[in-house]
């Protein structure tokens, strides 16, 4: 590769550590250049040559910098994307894209103005479990899809101590931090519903903010239902597809974040490898037989993201995760917001 993309990220938290940084600095199509910590300085110990900064609005400013990572409080989101888009920055942002759809739609709008890339970091599109899924839709696998359950639960009884997180603040909650990803991957696998209904609730002692959410997907034929509870000690299978002739049954298994915590780069070998007790359970017809497998899984990978975002940046591809997918996700959770106040099913 010869062009280099000097990239900055907006905070060094999990977010920064875990999911950016060593991609940035493993792929050769980038340099992760710039940073901003406000009072550590975590950053410059693992990455020597990075520069550290104090303020966003300081980094922004550096001529040098030509890709900005969003990832700071979902509230900021709109603010700091436009920052950088008005300062000549492409920009990558976490999802939640944006608080509301509205506030998505303008900063696309600002971005095609300006000419520059606008992309938000729907990492789950790159799990194991996701894309094996897809793959096994995609084959045809399972006939007409009929029937389909996505779930991401969890044990987690306390509340965090991130006030961003827990706190009751604009774009807080599960159904904007975990949710985001569930509809992302209902609407990339299924496309967009013509109605949905939404139960959505908090469930735990003190929590301000949802930790449980069911929302049902209506199309003509199908019924996709995506959920969420933060108080599930014994989890069901996180993919659950049923069609006109077989099944399929998957665990949540992508091991990136958990190797990505112990320090690992993702260039390290087995990278986003599963186990084979994770693989996922096909019980389906082909060529006039039943048939019961397991099917192993593809590695994750979300350098697949960074590359495609690269590919974009030098070779005019496509982007990987345009706005317009994420704006989608925004309107379905307002109108998941909509439907558990009403008790009604909302037209999109």
């Amino acid at each position: 590769m010869s062009k280099i993309i000097k990239t900055g990220i907006c905070s060094f938290g999990m977010s920064g550590q875990i999911f950016h940084a060593p991609f940035l600095h493993v792929n050769p199509g980038f340099e992760f250049a710039a940073v901003v910590e406000r009072s550590k300085n975590i950053a410059k110990q693992r990455y020597p040559n990075v520069k550290v900064y104090t303020s966003v609005e300081d980094m922004l400013a550096d001529k040098e910098l030509q890709l900005i990572v969003v990832n700071t409080p979902n509230y900021t989101h709109f603010d700091y994307v436009k920052a950088a888009l008005e300062a000549g920055k492409n920009v990558i942002v976490e999802k939640p894209f944006t608080v509301t759809s509205e506030e998505g739609k303008t900063l696309a709008a600002f971005a095609e103005e300006k000419k520059l890339l606008l992309s938000v970091y729907h990492n789950r599109r790159y799990d194991s479990d996701y894309k094996i899924v897809r793959q096994v839709i995609n084959d045809g696998l399972l006939g007409d899809i009929l029937e389909a359950e996505i779930h991401y639960d969890r044990f987690k009884e306390e509340l965090s101590y991130k006030k961003h997180k827990e706190g009751g603040l604009p774009g807080t909650g599960a159904l904007y931090d975990l949710g985001s990803h569930l509809i992302d991957q209902a609407l990339t696998l299924f496309g967009t519903p013509t109605s949905i209904w939404a139960d959505i609730r908090i469930i735990r002692k003190d929590s301000v903010v949802d930790d449980y959410f069911e929302l049902v997907f209506y199309y003509d034929k199908l019924r996709v239902r995506v959920k969420c509870n933060y108080l599930v000690r014994e989890a069901l299978p996180a993919y659950q597809l049923h069609g006109r002739i077989g099944s399929f049954i998957k665990t949540k298994s992508d091991i990136q974040e958990a190797q990505l915590q112990r320090g690992l780069f993702p260039n390290s070998p087995d990278w986003g490898a599963e186990a084979p007790h994770e693989w996922g359970l096909l019980h389906t017809e082909i060529n006039g037989k039943i048939v019961k497998q397991y099917l192993p899984g593809t590695n994750g990978n979300y350098m697949d993201y960074y590359q495609g975002i690269y590919e974009a940046l030098v070779n005019n591809a496509a982007n990987p995760v345009p706005p317009q997918d994420a704006i989608k996700v925004i309107r379905v959770i307002e109108a998941a917001v909509e439907s558990s106040k009403t008790g009604k099913v909302v037209a999109l």
